[in-house]
Parts: structure tokens; sequence; C-alpha cells
């Protein structure tokens, strides 16, 4: 049996009004309704709660030490469902597009930029969500940026271009001094991954050639890892623009495809900014 009291954001207000307005009179001008219907909300307020939320003599009104408990309770549920309604009401003013590891590398900024210029009346907030959809799925944000494909039909994606695939290792490896290196030069090393976000795993290598593996879920700590020699990386080259870091030398996989760059949007509930997105994102990458 459900023995949760029948509790409701009008009573909610309505106690918050008494207390504010310091009376029953005052409380019903500032809610539109008469005084009865206000002594009968904090009525059946108090007999859902079985509790005395309120003292009442013939001049003042004073909240118990339980109504200003509930009181104060009620304040941050009506401040919650305020700010749900504005969330709800500003959501396509703002767009919010999320991403892993490194947005959209080198064409960041020039995405900011131009969008700020084409539609000012939407505010870009750029969002960094370590997770498979990189905050779409969460709720963090409208749309994502994503370099791996994502199977969950509850999403729609499009490529919207290509990028290097690099390797990451110590500035003082004998590998950091060449222009490029092959797979081959990395199957005897550790090969630090994010299987939840990256794009590198040991099935790129042949079966009998594959590196060792320890696993990161953090840019920064894959970086740090790096930077002592201890294993190397491979990731895209938005990762390189994004994140240069002394000690850290990236050079291009010149064996390996390039990373498909991917922008995910609910197949359901699409932002209405998004194909603008789209267009945006794939001319930046066409510029090259």
């Amino acid at each position: 049996m459900d023995m949760t009291p029948g509790v409701d954001l009008r009573q909610l207000r309505c106690l918050v009004a008494i207390i504010d307005e310091g009376g029953f009179t005052d409380a019903a001008a500032v809610l539109g309704v008469s005084q009865a219907a206000v002594s009968r909300t904090l009525a059946s307020l108090e007999q859902g709660l079985g509790v005395r939320l309120l003292r009442r003599t013939s001049r003042i009104v004073t909240p118990t030490a339980t109504g200003l408990r509930v009181a104060a309770h009620a304040r941050r549920v009506l401040g919650e469902v305020e700010a749900l309604v504005r969330e709800a009401a500003s959501g396509h003013t703002r767009l919010r597009i999320g991403y892993a590891w490194s947005a959209l590398g080198r064409h960041t900024l020039a995405f900011q930029r131009r969008w700020a210029e084409r539609s000012p009346e939407t505010e870009l907030q750029l969002v960094r969500v370590n997770s498979g959809t990189a905050g779409l799925a969460e709720g963090a944000c409208d749309m994502a940026v994503v370099r791996r494909p994502l199977e969950d039909r509850r999403f729609e994606s499009v490529i919207v271009g290509l990028e290097r695939r690099l390797c990451a290792l110590a500035a003082d490896d004998p590998l950091a001094r060449r222009h490029s290196v092959r797979f081959a030069d990395l199957s005897g090393r550790t090969l630090l991954i994010d299987r939840r976000t990256g794009t590198t795993t040991p099935e790129l290598w042949p079966p009998d050639a594959r590196p060792a593996t320890e696993e990161t879920h953090d840019v920064d700590d894959w970086l740090t890892v790096i930077a002592t020699g201890r294993s190397v990386g491979m990731t895209a080259e938005s990762t390189a623009n994004q994140y240069p870091r002394p000690g850290v030398a990236y050079r291009p996989v010149r064996d390996a495809e390039p990373v498909a760059v991917r922008l995910v949007w609910w197949r359901d509930d699409p932002h209405p900014a998004t194909q603008s997105v789209l267009e945006l994102l794939t001319a930046l990458y066409r510029e090259r």
C-alpha cells in the first residue's frame, strides 16, 4: 500500500505564502484565491502530513517548529520546479553539445565563433562528459560529438568529418624522432586506452601482434602517464590540437584508417538547431 501523503505544489505554495505574508488574508491576495480556499488548502496539507504546521490566534499566525522545517523543504521544491520550468522554456534558446575528450579539435574555436555570428539567439555551450554518448544519454547535452559508432537505436548520427589517427608518446621516446609511425612499431608497447569513449582498441592490430593494454578514463591522466614513457597512446588528431602537452609528442600512424567524427542526437527529439550544426560542422571539416 502507498502510504505517501498526498502533497501537491498548490499546498506548498499556500504554506509558504501564509508564512511570508503573515496571515491568511494577505496570502489569499498574493495567491489570487479566497481566504476560505487558503484555509482549506492549509488544512488538507496538515491532514495529509499528520502534523500541525501553524499556530493561529485571533491576531497572528506563526509556524510551528515542524512548520518551519516543512516550509524550508517547500521552498527548495518550489525553487526546483521553477528552475525546471525555466529550463524547458529556454531549451531552444540554448544549445549544449557534449564531447568526451577533444570537442572539435582545431575546428573548435572556429565553430564557436561562427555559431555566435550566425545564430546569436541560441547560446552555444560545449560540455565535456566522459561517457560513451558524451553526455547525451545522461541528459547533459542536446547533441554530442563522438568518434565511435553508437549502436543504440535511440540516437541518430551523421559523419561530419574525418581525422587522422595519431600516436602519442613521450617526447624523448626514440619513435618521437620519426615523422610518422606504423602499427607494427607499437606492437611491443603498452597501449593506454579508454574503452568507454576511445577510438583505439587492440583489435586494430593483427591477432598475433597486439600490444598489451592498460586503461584510463580521463584525458589528463592519459597524457600524464604517456609523458613518463611507461605507455603509448593512439587517438584522433583533435586530441593533439586540444591538448598539446610538454613531454608528449604526437606522430601520425601512416597505415591507420582515419577516425570518423559523428554528430549524434536523440532520434525522437532533435534540437531545432540540429540541421544548422550539421551544415556548419561539415563545412569546417571540408575546409581542412
